[in-house]
C-alpha cells in the first residue's frame, strides 16, 4: 500500500454523494478532482426503515459516473464510506452489494463517532495549526456530528441522528414555512442536544466551526443577504428564518426571495437552520467559522496515515488491549503463531491476503479480552464487546468480522454455521483456533514445528510426533478439534496421525 501517489475518497452522505480525488506528496494531499451528486438517499427511506427505489437509482446513478472516474485505481487507493442512512436502513445489505458492482470497489458503513472522528481529522488538516480547543459540528443529512478536538486531535465525538433531510420532512411536510414548523423543528433538535449539552457548551472549547453543505450554504445565504460580515451568527440565522416565513414556502423560495440559495439546497435547508439555532441556543455558540475540510478529507488523511503506518486501527486495538487488561506477552504468542499458520494456508498472491493477515493480527490480540467480565464464555464476551463498541478508525463490518474472529477462537463450530463463507474465513479461524490450542500453557516454551496445507475442504497439518507424545492434553485438544471442524464441513487431518492416536 506505500507509494501510492494518487488516491480518492467516496463520502455517501444522506444528502449528498461526494467523490474526491487527490494527489499524495509526502505527507500533504493535494485535491485534484472532485465530484458531487445531491442524491438525498435519505429522502427515500421510508416509515420502515427502507431505502425505496427511487433513492437506491438515484444512488446508484451517481456511482456509475463515479466508477467512471475512478476506473484504473487500485483497490488500496480507494475507500468508500457510507453514513447515517445506511447505518439505520434495514435492505442496506441488498443495496450496498449493487452500489459495489457499479462502483467497482468494496463500501463500508462507519458508526457515527467513526463519522465524527473523520469529519475532524479533515476538518483540522484544512484550519491552521493551534493547540486551543476547537468545537466542530457537521450536520449531515440524516444525523449531525459534534466534536471538540485540539490539532489534529479529536476529544469528543457525539452523533445525533438528527439532520437536514429527516428534519425537513418531518418537520415541513407540506412545505410551510411557518412560525410553528420552525419552533417544533428547534425544539425537537433541542430535545436530541440536552443528552450531549453539558459537555459540549462554550467553556469546553475556544472556537466553533461548521463543516459540510449544511454550515457552507447557511454561512453564504447570510452574507449574500447581509444578515451578517461573515460565518454564522444567531442574529443572522433569525432574520434568515424571518425571511424564510414571509415567503411561506420551500416552492416558492428561490433567488430571489433568498439570495444565493441553489436550487438543491432549497428542499432541505429549512431542517439543516432549524437544527443550527438549537445548536447556537443549547451549545452558546455566539459566532461559527466555517471549515474548508469536511468526511471527504478526513478520510483521504486516514488512509494516507495507513499507508505511512499511522494506522489509527492499531492505535485502537493497543487501546482496548490495555483497558480490558489482556495478556500482551500471550496475544503476542498467539499471534505470531497464527499469522504464520495462515501464511502457509493461503497463497502469496492472495488479493485479500493483506487484509486478511491484518485482522487476524488484531483478532490475536484481542482475543482475551472478555476475561475481564467472566473467564466462563470469555470468547462470548470478547465478541460482544468488539461487535458494540466505539473502535475508532474500524468500519461496521470490520468490527463485525473482528468481533466474529473472537467468537470463533474457541469451543464449538456450531456457531459458525453461515459464517464460514470463505475460504479465508476458514482458514483465518482455523488459525487461530490452532494458535490458541497450542499455547493454551501460557508458557514461553515454543511449540513444534507445524506445517499447514489447505486444499479445498482438507487442511493437513504436519506435527512433531516426539512432541505429540509429550505433550498428551494438547493430542487430546487436537482430537477435538478434528471434531469441530468435520462437523463444520472440514477435514483437518494431523500428520502423523499414528502420533496423534498413541497420544
Amino acid at each position: 500500500m506505500q507509494g501510492q501517489s494518487m488516491i480518492a475518497a467516496v463520502d455517501l452522505g444522506s444528502n449528498s454523494f461526494h467523490l474526491q480525488v487527490a494527489r499524495v506528496v509526502g505527507d500533504q494531499i493535494y485535491p485534484l478532482d472532485s465530484l458531487r451528486e445531491p442524491v438525498r438517499i435519505g429522502a427515500g427511506l421510508t416509515a420502515d426503515k427502507r431505502l425505496d427505489e427511487p433513492a437506491q437509482a438515484r444512488a446508484l446513478a451517481a456511482l456509475a459516473q463515479f466508477g467512471e472516474r475512478l476506473r484504473g485505481l487500485r483497490p488500496e487507493a480507494v475507500r468508500a464510506v457510507g453514513t447515517n442512512t445506511l447505518r439505520v436502513a434495514k435492505n442496506a445489505r441488498e443495496f450496498l452489494a449493487r452500489a459495489r458492482s457499479v462502483l467497482g470497489f468494496p463500501i463500508e458503513v462507519v458508526a457515527g463517532r467513526e463519522e465524527a472522528r473523520l469529519i475532524y481529522l479533515g476538518v483540522a488538516h484544512g484550519l491552521p495549526p493551534s493547540f486551543e480547543r476547537r468545537l466542530v459540528v457537521d450536520i449531515g443529512g440524516g444525523s449531525t456530528e459534534f466534536i471538540i478536538g485540539a490539532g489534529l486531535d479529536p476529544i469528543r465525538l457525539e452523533s445525533l441522528y438528527m439532520g437536514c433531510v429527516s428534519y425537513s420532512l418531518r418537520h415541513f411536510p407540506d412545505g410551510r414555512l411557518t412560525k410553528a414548523n420552525f419552533r417544533a423543528a428547534e425544539t425537537a433538535a433541542g430535545a436530541e442536544l440536552q443528552t450531549i449539552r453539558s459537555a459540549f457548551q462554550r467553556g469546553h472549547w475556544h472556537e466553533a466551526y461548521g463543516s459540510s453543505g449544511t454550515a457552507r450554504a447557511i454561512a453564504e445565504l447570510l452574507e449574500w443577504n447581509g444578515y451578517t460580515d461573515s460565518g454564522i451568527t444567531l442574529a443572522g440565522m433569525h432574520e434568515l428564518r424571518a425571511q424564510m416565513i414571509r415567503v411561506g414556502s420551500i416552492d416558492r423560495l428561490d433567488s430571489r426571495a433568498i439570495a444565493g440559495l441553489r436550487a438543491d439546497r432549497k428542499p432541505v435547508i429549512p431542517g439543516g437552520l432549524a437544527i443550527m439555532l438549537a445548536a447556537f441556543e443549547a451549545l452558546d455558540i455566539t459566532h461559527m467559522a466555517v471549515a474548508s475540510g469536511a468526511m471527504r478529507q478526513g478520510i483521504l488523511y486516514d488512509m494516507l496515515g495507513r499507508f505511512q503506518h499511522h494506522d489509527m486501527r492499531d492505535l485502537t486495538v493497543a487501546q482496548f488491549r490495555e483497558r480490558y487488561h489482556a495478556d500482551p506477552v500471550q496475544a503476542e504468542r498467539v499471534g505470531s503463531l497464527a499469522l504464520a499458520l495462515l501464511g502457509q494456508m493461503l497463497p502469496a498472491d492472495d488479493p485479500a491476503g493483506e487484509a486478511t493477515t491484518q485482522l487476524l493480527g488484531w483478532a490475536a490480540q484481542l482475543h482475551e479480552i472478555g476475561i475481564s467480565v467472566a473467564h466462563s464464555g470469555y470468547h462470548k464476551h470478547g465478541a460482544y464487546i468488539l461487535r458494540n463498541a466505539d473502535m475508532p478508525g474500524f468500519s461496521r463490518s470490520e468490527q463485525a468480522r473482528l468481533a466474529t474472529l473472537v467468537l470463533a477462537h474457541r469451543g464449538s463450530l456450531d456457531k459458525m454455521q453461515g459464517l464460514l463463507d470463505t475460504r479465508q474465513d476458514t482458514a483465518t479461524v482455523l488459525s487461530l483456533r490452532l494458535a490458541a490450542l497450542f499455547h493454551r500453557s501460557r508458557v514461553d516454551t515454543p511449540p513444534p514445528r507445524l506445517e499447514a496445507r489447505y486444499s479445498g475442504d482438507q487442511c493437513r497439518l504436519r506435527v512433531d510426533p516426539e512432541w505429540l507424545a509429550c505433550n498428551p492434553l494438547t493430542a487430546s485438544l487436537l482430537r477435538e478439534e478434528i471434531e469441530q471442524w468435520r462437523k463444520a464441513g472440514l477435514s483437518l487431518e494431523v500428520r502423523p496421525q499414528q502420533a496423534l492416536e498413541a497420544a
